[in-house]
């Protein structure tokens, strides 16, 4: 039987994945990357250290996904995480599992992840064209038919696009591919940022810039209503705040933001103690520290900066002392302490942005090959699709899954793959 010719555009995880095993499974494959090399946005996923799944298990695992969760469990049924860290084990890449259930390469670096990808295609047979741009996918009848490159025309008998979003525009992901499967035919859902810095109001983050609050409680509300809570580290820039806490609620706040709500952030800076024990707490400190200065108590309390924000808005002079601290006071301080609050006005934009929230309607494709329900021999896998989850290697999880399932499905003729 005569090998099907299988073009991929995009050199990212997805891409990378999909080509390695559209060809060992014995298409001809060709991958088509419009950058000078591929994998470059991988290089710098989970601050350059690339977090390549979650060992949870698939029921939590793609819970992280929201509402489009179950359209991957085709995917996660075929290629899941012991899968793929058994895959990279294979290929000499050793990993560590970390807090929270993540995985990363042991040397923590992240062109580690990438030159493995590499070694395996070119070992594979992916023929790999760099400074390769496409211009436009051909379609003829509803069939692929192939696409046109740099003006020149290409035929082939599947395409998978692994194009990603349109967050980090520098690493290639432009959003061509909303482009391309347009043209198909396809609802491209909004799409916007998502896993992104969050903008608040006023110069109270500014003046804590650079700070890294860990084993805090950060409370969303919508109009005033709680939201969602997240546990774990908020970090304070010049514009606002980010860290893994904000950047799990950032969807949400994104959205509700589009609509028009109004975002509050709520941080609980001593979430082991209630109410009450932090009364006796601030109590007991009053009464030994008497002599000192309101400034030199709230150390004690919190990181040096943020006890000048702590006076401001309790409104207490620095140098006020501590025995002359009012039942009123320490009660604002206390208040302060559990509901220190931010209101959320914007987000940085997708050059800032991990992933891309929206994309490719996922009721258009078929979960069971990855396939076009609108083109056949259309492929789309990663972040192109209409999926995103939280931070903790589950979105690399999906672009991995859906490429190898992309991959596989696109080698075979256009009869098994409809079964796969």
């Amino acid at each position: 039987m005569k090998a099907r010719k299988v073009i991929v555009i995009g050199g990212g995880p997805a891409g990378l994945m999909a080509a390695g095993q559209a060809a060992e499974a014995g298409a001809e494959t060709l991958l088509l990357e419009k950058m000078k090399r591929t994998g470059i946005k991988l290089c710098i996923t989970g601050k350059g250290r690339c977090n390549i799944t979650n060992i949870a298990e698939i029921y939590d695992f793609i819970s992280h996904f929201g509402k489009t969760g179950p359209f991957l469990r085709q995917a996660f049924a075929r290629f899941f995480n012991t899968d793929l860290m058994e895959f990279f084990n294979e290929l000499g890449l050793e990993l560590v599992t970390e807090r929270g259930g993540r995985v990363f390469p042991a040397s923590g670096k992240a062109p580690d992840v990438q030159k493995v990808l590499l070694q395996w295609n070119k070992r594979a047979g992916v023929r790999i064209k760099h400074s390769a741009a496409v211009d436009t996918i051909l379609i003829k009848d509803a069939h692929l038919a192939g696409v046109i490159s740099q003006g020149r025309e290409i035929p082939c008998d599947a395409v998978i696009l692994a194009t990603g979003g349109a967050s980090y525009p520098v690493t290639g992901s432009t959003g061509d591919g909303y482009r391309f499967c347009e043209s198909a035919g396809h609802r491209v859902n909004p799409i916007r940022q998502a896993l992104v810095p969050l903008v608040t109001s006023g110069g109270v983050a500014k003046k804590m810039a650079g700070l890294n609050l860990r084993n805090v409680s950060t409370r969303m509300l919508i109009n005033n209503r709680k939201k969602r809570e997240e546990f774990g580290e908020v970090v304070f820039t010049e514009f606002g705040v980010t860290g893994p806490s904000i950047l799990t609620l950032s969807g949400e706040a994104v959205d509700s933001l589009r609509s028009g709500d109004k975002v509050t952030f709520s941080i609980d800076l001593k979430p082991a103690l209630d109410e009450k024990k932090l009364d006796a707490r601030l109590q007991r400190d009053i009464a030994s520290r008497g002599k000192e200065q309101a400034s030199s108590l709230l150390r004690g309390l919190v990181p040096w900066e943020m006890v000048p924000v702590c006076l401001d808005l309790t409104g207490i002079a620095a140098d006020r002392p501590v025995c002359k601290i009012s039942a009123k006071e320490r009660k604002r301080i206390r208040t302060w302490l559990k509901d220190f609050r931010l209101e959320v006005v914007g987000y940085r934009p997708f050059a800032e942005a991990i992933i891309t929230a929206g994309g490719i309607d996922t009721r258009e494709i078929n979960p069971r090959t990855m396939e076009s329900r609108k083109t056949k021999g259309l492929f789309i896998a990663g972040e192109l699709l209409d999926i995103q989850a939280d931070t903790g290697g589950y979105n690399l999880q999906a672009a991995f899954s859906t490429g190898w399932l992309a991959g596989r499905s696109a080698a075979q003729s256009n009869d098994v793959s409809e079964m796969v």
